[in-house]
């Protein structure tokens, strides 16, 4: 008798397909895509230490070494989100660097104290970062009250809020010089958002996702002959330079320091919870509690590590979200190379100050659409959010009003205790908290809980079925 024909079954390559956020990309992919994202974050990284340094009252030595180890810092702390390890890390393409939201308050604590000041600042920072730590697996049980209402409210914040500083960068950034707002600044921004626009438009595949620093790198080259590239930085700069720990003196701890630098962890922690959730729907992997967790305590760990390499409080890069809804590529991995792209910049100056030739103006015209995309994210966010339905429309309506009062109006709240504007001059921070309460206060107060989930209630509104399987069958 004959025998059997045995088959064997291949698996299908869609077996167990990984998700974008997962995927590793070709090498020189990786490097390129990974490189855009740092120079989209480049000017935010430095900006705080370049403030913060001289107010203090450090040399133009010391503030370069501030640079240069919040940049190695930036990258450690971006290697702890998008690899991880154990519960740390929300394993998306998520960049951290200085928070913007510490500069107020690190100025109040060490202005003219020298290296005083500065190791009190980083004394307050690592004990708020470490009750941060702690805190973490508390404050991502928030998600539930972030709805889409409340996230798209958040995200066109984060885009909005970030548009002032594409403008400002524009002008030439530093509303001292003599040149800012010139016609020359102005018109190389410009020209930069038309050659990224440009290649967008005419470029496929790789080279369209890479259109943002494509058009940095033409329009630096443009800005060359106008006579807007410094190329001082470049000739000043040492081959290697390692960031030594507590270079400017051991921590020292100041119970308001403390204090104040708490306050701003929780705000930190608040714009990383909107981010997380932000970034999850840009990249189709919804960031539950356990990746805001992880998120968190990455956040957190990276900032009371960052001190001890002279670095300040790390947190979320809103600009690169995006520029990940803008190129499409979701890969955490590619943030990863990106994060030690900055490692290595922190290590080697020399070549962070090739980064560092990108004219501001020019890495202004690029922002307008990486920041605009920011909101565009945010809108498309707002459109699921069922605004017809109950006070959806009010809550967005008021959250956005009350948030764009920073922008809008910056001298507002200038009555106000410091403390206090820690909080209240970011308009992130205000929309976010007011879109919570007011989403409590709609549509979760004097609610009767319901079992049902959030399909079938969307079923039984609609009045269709919910499958043409289930159909009526005619008699």
């Amino acid at each position: 008798m004959a025998a059997t024909p045995r088959f064997r079954t291949v698996p299908s390559a869609d077996a167990d397909p990984k998700h974008p956020v997962d995927e590793t990309l070709p090498p020189l992919k990786m490097f390129t895509s990974g490189l855009q994202h740092v120079a989209a974050m480049y000017a935010g990284v430095v900006a705080p230490p370049m403030i913060v340094g001289p107010a203090v009252g450090l040399t133009a030595t010391e503030t370069a070494f501030l640079m240069g180890a919040s940049l190695f810092t930036a990258g450690i702390a971006t290697l702890l989100q998008t690899l991880g390890f154990w519960r740390v890390g929300a394993r998306l393409p998520f960049v951290n660097g200085v928070s913007f939201a510490g500069v107020t308050p690190m100025i109040a604590i060490g202005k003219d104290r020298g290296h005083d000041g500065i190791a009190v600042i980083f004394g307050a920072i690592i004990v708020a970062s470490l009750l941060g730590f702690v805190l973490a697996p508390y404050f991502c049980k928030l998600v539930r009250f972030f709805p889409p209402v409340v996230t798209g409210t958040v995200i066109t914040l984060i885009g909005v809020s970030l548009l002032p500083v594409a403008f400002n960068w524009s002008q030439g950034g530093n509303a001292g010089a003599d040149d800012h707002g010139s016609t020359t600044n102005i018109t190389m921004a410009a020209v930069t958002l038309v050659i990224v626009l440009a290649l967008r438009k005419l470029l496929r595949g790789f080279l369209q996702q890479i259109a943002i620093l494509l058009g940095l790198v033409i329009g630096t080259l443009i800005a060359i002959p106008v006579g807007i590239t410094d190329f001082g930085a470049l000739g000043d700069a040492d081959l290697v330079g390692f960031p030594t720990p507590f270079h400017f003196g051991a921590p020292q701890f100041e119970i308001a320091a403390i204090v104040s630098m708490c306050i701003v962890m929780l705000v930190c922690m608040t714009e990383s919870t909107a981010d997380m959730l932000a970034l999850g729907k840009i990249v189709g992997r919804p960031a539950d509690e356990r990746t805001i967790e992880g998120g968190l305590r990455a956040d957190t760990l990276g900032s009371a590590i960052s001190p001890l390499f002279n670095g300040f409080m790390c947190s979320a890069f809103a600009q690169n979200i995006g520029l990940v809804a803008m190129t499409k590529v979701r890969s955490r991995f590619v943030v990863a190379a990106g994060g030690a792209i900055l490692v290595v910049l922190g290590l080697v100056p020399v070549a962070a100050s090739v980064i560092a030739l990108v004219p501001l103006p020019v890495l202004g015209g690029a922002g307008i659409v990486l920041f605009g995309s920011v909101a565009a994210s945010g809108i498309q966010t707002l459109a699921a959010a069922a605004l017809e339905k109950g006070e959806n429309a009010l809550i967005v309506a008021t959250a956005v009003g009350i948030g764009l009062i920073p922008i809008a109006a910056p001298d507002f709240y200038h009555a106000f205790p410091e403390d206090l504007l820690v909080v209240l001059d970011s308009g992130i921070s205000t929309g976010c908290v007011v879109a919570i309460l007011l989403n409590l206060a709609f549509n979760h107060l004097g609610r009767k809980p319901s079992t049902d989930t959030e399909a079938e209630v969307e079923f039984r509104e609609s009045g269709r079925p919910k499958d043409p399987m289930e159909l009526p069958v005619a008699h």
